[in-house]
């Protein structure tokens, strides 16, 4: 489904391939009638146009025309004008493209219809900057620019709640799709908590098959109704990405579908764990072989300059690993949610964790960021560590052990204002992201905190009227 990097993607396709493309799409699903071009903006949410059938050849031709601000909303869909990007200068046109390789039906859809993944190029032709698929792309170039490539999958975990909450607005887990009950522990691990949702597993593998998203395994997590969904591994890192961003947009519909509601939302419940995206990356090298490989349990000296680089990285990159105000609600002690820059292996408390198996897989888990964070900018935020671990052969210290969580690292900041400073602030990250758009993300998330700070809450009345 994603372009691949050998010429099937952005650079190797094209119009002719596209309409091939199209026409094979309505041999198989000829009661077609509408083509959804889809954007993924830096909040991670799915944006776009829908075209009727008529207009389908056209888009995949020459594009399309659309705001350049549509990859720099809020959460909330608004434009908040961060560095002058939307009011300020007249909210000018870019030119999108459609992604080879991404043209698959919409299988959750009422009436049958299909998406492609949009791309957004300037006005000289290039990849625009403001895209954060592209800010993914140039890390990945730097990688590639040394001969190695890296191997990624993602994992994602979520809540499945009821579609209305309680009297107070607090969600409320789902019932079980078998019994009708609700189940009040967490039972992780749980077959019969699977099975509880069996009618809707069937239809996200049914769903993630027919788009080509490589979704496997399902587990039940730690809370009550939150789920697991791994993605399996890609040699290319940015196909990884757009399986991850898709992925969640496939769950909150299919979901949506069957009356139910399902949320990447970081914290929903403040009792109980939170959901993370998990990131599990190895190195490949020009002769085909694994950097991180040297035949021991830890790997290789290359890994450990690696998670040197994720360590030093990490408290410039907080705010782009919790995106929001309630992201840095999932950290806290005991939660197997990292808070600290501990290594090692084979423990979940540990921000990187390199998992046993054998060593031609030897990789680490980047354990760090939320499920509602932008996979794109986590993908380019794990990369610039790698490499400025690899280029300054960053030692991470000695190796953790034991729980690694009972006490946060004083360097790490755990509350959005201080992230969103730290990051505009960054010297590691700025190698391989643009400090132009390190600003930018700054910006535009720290006006959103302004908005959603501004209100009055019903706790506020209760302590201080």
């Amino acid at each position: 489904m994603a372009p691949q990097a050998d010429g099937s993607g952005p650079e190797g396709g094209g119009p002719e391939g596209q309409q091939e493309a199209l026409a094979r799409l309505l041999a198989e699903q000829p009661e077609t009638g509408s083509l959804d071009a889809i954007f993924i903006d830096l909040c991670g949410i799915a944006r776009g146009k829908r075209y009727p059938r008529a207009d389908m050849a056209k888009l995949l031709k020459s594009g399309l025309q659309i705001p350049y601000s549509v990859y720099l909303l809020d959460v909330t869909g608004e434009s908040l004008d961060p560095c002058g990007y939307g009011f300020s200068d007249g909210d000018p046109d870019g030119t999108a493209l459609p992604l080879p390789g991404t043209l698959v039906p919409v299988p959750w859809a009422e009436r049958p219809r299909a998406q492609v993944l949009m791309t957004m190029r300037d006005g000289e032709g290039a990849p625009s900057w403001l895209e954060p698929r592209n800010v993914a792309a140039k890390a990945l170039e730097r990688l590639a620019a040394r001969g190695l490539s890296p191997t990624v999958a993602f994992e994602l975990e979520f809540h499945l709640l009821e579609p209305e909450p309680d009297p107070e607005g607090r969600p409320v887990p789902a019932a079980s799709q078998a019994t009708g009950r609700r189940d009040e522990a967490g039972q992780v691990y749980s077959i019969a908590g699977l099975d509880d949702f069996d009618a809707f597993f069937a239809a996200v593998e049914t769903a993630a098959a027919q788009q080509g998203i490589p979704a496997s395994v399902a587990t039940k997590e730690y809370s009550p109704g939150q789920f697991e969904i791994n993605l399996d591994h890609q040699s290319d890192a940015l196909a990884a990405a757009d399986h991850c961003a898709l992925l969640r947009y496939l769950i909150q519909r299919v979901a949506a579908r069957q009356g139910l509601r399902a949320t990447f939302m970081s914290k929903p419940f403040p009792e109980r764990t939170g959901n993370g995206m998990h990131l599990h990356l190895s190195l490949i090298d020009a002769a085909g072989g694994n950097l991180f490989d040297d035949g021991s349990e830890l790997g290789s000296e290359s890994l450990r300059h690696a998670i040197g680089g994720l360590g030093a990285t990490l408290p410039e990159a907080m705010a782009i690993f919790a995106p929001n105000l309630n992201a840095f609600r999932r950290f806290g002690p005991n939660l197997f949610v990292p808070v600290t820059k501990s290594w090692g292996s084979n423990n979940r408390s540990f921000a990187f964790r390199i998992p046993t198996g054998p060593g031609a897989a030897r990789r680490f888990e980047h354990r760090v960021a939320g499920a509602d964070a932008n996979p794109y900018l986590v993908l380019a935020a794990v990369v610039a560590g790698i490499e400025h671990g690899l280029v300054e052969e960053i030692d991470p210290g000695p190796i953790w052990s034991g729980n690694a969580t009972a006490e946060p690292d004083p360097d790490i900041p755990f509350n959005q204002p201080a992230a969103l400073d730290r990051l505009e602030r960054a010297s590691h990250l700025r190698a391989a992201i643009d400090p132009a758009y390190l600003k930018l993300y700054a910006e535009t998330k720290r006006r959103e905190l302004e908005r959603f700070t501004a209100e009055v809450t019903p706790r506020e009345y209760a302590w201080y009227l």
